[in-house]
């Protein structure tokens, strides 16, 4: 009966994993192709525009490599050194942030490129925008050098020598980290939502004025509706632990299978979704990944 059971549960295991690293790799292959397209064509790595966008990819798929990587390890070794945990979960911090703060950058130079289009070659130029980046890592950074100092302060030496599973719960599990991660997650998503509310209204009211660029306006404002949407699902991982803590309540015996469905949800399933939103949607990018899925070769036409 033991052995039909640890059987079960192996098979059980077996089979999520065996999903997400599918997952995985499906997306990251996806967003790669991105990536290559990106490298390869000075139409997009000299745009603002697209080295923001891509940004945003190249960190989907490192977020995502730390999800798959991490579940499979839970699962496949189980508790492992401490130190190497806090580092994982440091540029996990990182990365999550990273994605809103993204979002609303985007937004910022669409709105100029609408708004202010004799202005744009001046202020967004592929030098700022670099530095933008680096901008957002170290944002981002604050709260993660946070939690590190959080538990510095309230944890023992021993206790960095053991070995523990690698989640959140577990190392970041103080009040102290609590009022960290609550202040920081309100303090960003509050600027971010507000930014996109602002550039979205701005764009509209752009698309109204006589002068403007009405395609343009109208293509602009969808785009920043798509972030907001976008956002809203970045959100998902900071409501994963209170809906898992209901549905968990209403069906205790579907624990496991509940836990892996919000962890597609909010972790895996969401990073397809900027080369689905913003890649296939922009002529140039499409045309391009066109020749990567069709593996055949196209004439690129160079715009210079």
């Amino acid at each position: 009966m033991n052995s039909t059971i640890q059987k079960d549960q192996f098979y059980d295991s077996f089979i999520k994993n065996f999903i997400s690293v599918v997952f995985g790799l499906i997306i990251n292959y996806i967003n790669g192709i991105f990536v290559l397209v990106f490298c390869k064509s000075s139409v997009f790595y000299s745009d603002p525009r697209y080295i923001l966008y891509t940004h945003l990819v190249i960190n989907d798929m490192i977020m995502l490599s730390i999800s798959v990587g991490l579940q499979v390890t839970i699962y496949a070794v189980g508790p492992f050194s401490l130190s190497v945990c806090c580092v994982v979960l440091f540029v996990s911090v990182i990365v999550t942030k990273n994605s809103p703060l993204n979002l609303a950058c985007m937004a910022i130079e669409r709105y100029i490129a609408i708004c202010k289009p004799l202005h744009h070659p001046q202020i967004c130029t592929v030098r700022r925008t670099y530095m933008l980046i680096w901008f957002i890592w170290t944002l981002s950074a604050v709260p993660a050098f946070s939690d590190i100092f959080i538990t510095l302060s309230t944890r023992t030496e021993s206790f960095f020598s053991t070995a523990v599973l690698c989640h959140m719960v577990i190392i970041r599990n103080t009040w102290q980290h609590v009022v960290n991660d609550t202040v920081s997650n309100v303090v960003y998503l509050l600027f971010v939502w507000i930014t996109l509310i602002v550039t979205y209204f701005k764009v509209l009211s752009a698309a109204n004025a006589a002068s403007a660029d009405r395609v343009s306006a109208r293509k602009g404002r969808n785009t920043i509706l798509l972030h907001g949407g976008q956002l809203l699902l970045c959100m998902m991982s900071y409501i994963t632990p209170l809906l898992s803590t209901v549905l968990v309540d209403l069906f205790p015996q579907s624990r496991s299978t509940i836990l892996f469905i919000l962890f597609l949800l909010s972790n895996i399933l969401p990073r397809l979704l900027s080369p689905l939103i913003y890649g296939l949607r922009d002529k140039q990018f499409a045309e391009r990944v066109k020749v990567y899925f069709c593996c055949k070769k196209t004439q690129i036409i160079r715009v210079t």
